[in-house]
């Protein structure tokens, strides 16, 4: 039971670097199909995962990012207001992440400038395997496809930006079976289903954590008792 909460608990931190901007190395040596490492051999159509083509309220920016010999940036921008009031905000920014001349994530944004969603293709598959969702521009939902068959299999919630829960489906079946408790970002917590029928069969708890969490509140309460004597 230790070792599983152990292994759960190294996964959960990874995820969360990862959701807290960590980066991964570059696969650069991972071409999407239909893609090239040589920028002269680029597709004319990078599958562009923004909606701008034949929009002309809109204007677009191609930029390079770092190692990028063309441009492997687009941002697209929409102009809101009139006379003094008039101003251009970001509505959609893609990257071709590999260089190999298509893109593979995608995020768009409000007219406040506030991130919306988020789609990629961290595998480049050509296939979106992680959507994110964004609430008032805070992290509030993330879900991954971690076995390439196109759908989710690991549903992330955030409250106020902060890891709460995950969700996770190991058989395939499209259904949780893992069931993950967060407090303050960290796992306390994980529901096994170990008959595969939608319901928890065991608890495992994060046996020290939750000693660390109520020998702080006892301190706590002394000190306020402690305090409430002095006066």
């Amino acid at each position: 039971m230790k070792r599983l909460f152990v292994r759960y608990s190294a996964v959960a931190a990874l995820a969360l670097v990862a959701a807290c901007g960590g980066q991964p190395a570059p696969k650069t040596a991972t071409v999407t199909p239909g893609g090239s490492k040589d920028p002269s051999n680029w597709p004319k159509d990078d599958r562009s995962m923004c909606d701008w083509r034949n929009k002309p309220e809109l204007d677009h920016v191609e930029t390079s990012g770092p190692g990028a010999v063309k441009p492997n940036v687009r941002r697209i921008y929409r102009t809101f207001g009139e006379a003094d009031s008039r101003h251009r905000v970001l509505v959609c920014r893609e990257i071709d992440t590999n260089l190999d001349g298509i893109k593979d994530v995608v995020r768009t944004f409000n007219n406040k400038g506030e991130a919306l969603r988020e789609e990629a293709d961290t595998n480049y598959d050509g296939r979106v395997d992680v959507w994110i969702s964004f609430v008032q521009g805070r992290l509030a939902e993330e879900n991954l496809d971690t076995n390439a068959d196109g759908r989710p299999d690991v549903w992330k919630a955030y409250t106020n930006g902060t890891l709460a829960r995950i969700k996770r489906d190991r058989n395939g079946d499209g259904k949780p079976d893992v069931w993950e408790i967060y407090t303050r970002g960290r796992l306390e917590r994980m529901g096994l289903d170990e008959t595969m029928d939608g319901h928890v069969d065991r608890w495992d708890r994060d046996q020290l954590h939750l000693a660390q969490v109520e020998e702080a509140e006892r301190q706590a309460r002394e000190q306020m008792g402690a305090d409430a004597g002095a006066r």
